[in-house]
């Protein structure tokens, strides 16, 4: 019963940045915690980050970690990836998630998820 929706991404150069925005519907939102994930062609789905529901802890993959962070706004617990010095290799769809426990790195910790928004990043 609770939705996500994902926005943010489009075509950019390598080295620019972007930022994903995902909010949920409605007005209510409970203690989530909320996580993305990204999936390119051919390849599985990945973690990428994770917020706990207070904001105070986060998660970030290997790949992704000093690029981009992750963080919670106060405007119907919008959840934001800014991303930056984008590379080739950070093309993608991404994912938002949200679970009612403690955030995860797998897929299977996540209840809900949003649409996803294409990140296509040119050299």
């Amino acid at each position: 019963q609770v939705q996500l929706v994902e926005s943010g991404g489009g075509l950019v150069q390598a080295g620019s940045s972007l930022r994903l925005s995902c909010a949920p519907s409605g007005r209510t939102f409970s203690r989530y915690a909320m996580a993305w994930f990204r999936q390119a062609p051919g390849k599985e789905r990945e973690f990428v980050a994770a917020i706990s529901w207070s904001g105070g802890s986060t998660d970030y993959a290997g790949s992704v970690k000093d690029r981009f962070t992750i963080s919670r706004g106060n405007a119907k617990n919008t959840v934001y990836l800014q991303m930056n010095s984008l590379k080739p290799e950070d093309t993608a769809s991404y994912y938002c998630a949200a679970t009612e426990t403690s955030f995860g790195r797998s897929e299977r910790d996540y209840e809900y998820w949003g649409q996803g928004t294409r990140v296509t990043v040119s050299s």
